[in-house]
């Protein structure tokens, strides 16, 4: 086990959750829904997140760390969301979804900036520099192109049910459908390497010391 890496990788993908389901929190209360709101959610802390999913925030996060040796967690989280409110706004439920991938693309852009400002790794402090930039930026694209995946319960879903009443009685068909959610993890999986990589080869060639993983 590589402790340092796991317990890199596990307060990144802690943060960087909390980020993504703080914004969807966010955006539906700004939306006139305070059902995230009641449970604590609208906050940068993580602690109201992982009250609310303990198991995908914790549990599962740990578990894959374990198994893989300490170099990358798996996990997930939930922000709950008023679905009548969603019914009859069907646009600021479509922004609320989205708001958590843009967080996320912030929070790449921010790791991104501090890879090009601290430049070569010259010294210990600027290679641990690197790495925790380089840690945020992977996973928060990571993070962003696979909630952009349009399928439930996927953010992209809950986008493309914002497009109108067709597109909303075609995605709440899909999600009527058994197994969904694990017929989704499975195939958003498989496509992810085939988003992730090339944008993540056109990101890092953008910087002067491209970021090893």
């Amino acid at each position: 086990m590589n402790w340092e890496h796991a317990i890199l990788w596990y307060v990144t993908f802690l943060v960087s959750v909390t980020v993504h389901e703080a914004a969807h929190a966010l955006f539906a209360l700004l939306g006139g829904d305070r059902t995230a709101y009641r449970t604590g959610q609208v906050s940068l802390n993580p602690v109201p997140h992982i009250r609310q999913e303990p198991i995908g925030m914790v549990a599962l996060p740990l578990l894959s760390l374990y198994v893989n040796g300490g170099n990358w967690c798996f996990g997930f989280a939930r922000t709950p969301y008023d679905p009548i409110w969603a019914y009859h706004h069907p646009r600021k439920a479509a922004l609320m979804s989205a708001a958590g991938p843009i967080a996320n693309v912030v929070v790449a852009a921010i790791a991104f900036a501090v890879l090009w400002f601290v430049g070569r790794p010259e010294s210990d402090t600027t290679e641990a520099v690197r790495r925790i930039a380089g840690t945020f930026l992977v996973l928060n694209l990571i993070l962003a192109l696979f909630n952009c995946i349009p399928l439930p319960p996927l953010d992209g879903a809950g986008v493309m049910k914002g497009l109108g009443p067709s597109a909303r009685k075609t995605f709440e068909a899909i999600e009527g459908l058994p197994w969904i959610t694990i017929v989704t993890f499975v195939v958003a999986s498989n496509i992810l390497p085939y988003l992730f990589w090339p944008v993540f080869d056109s990101v890092n060639g953008w910087l002067p010391y491209p970021y090893r993983p």
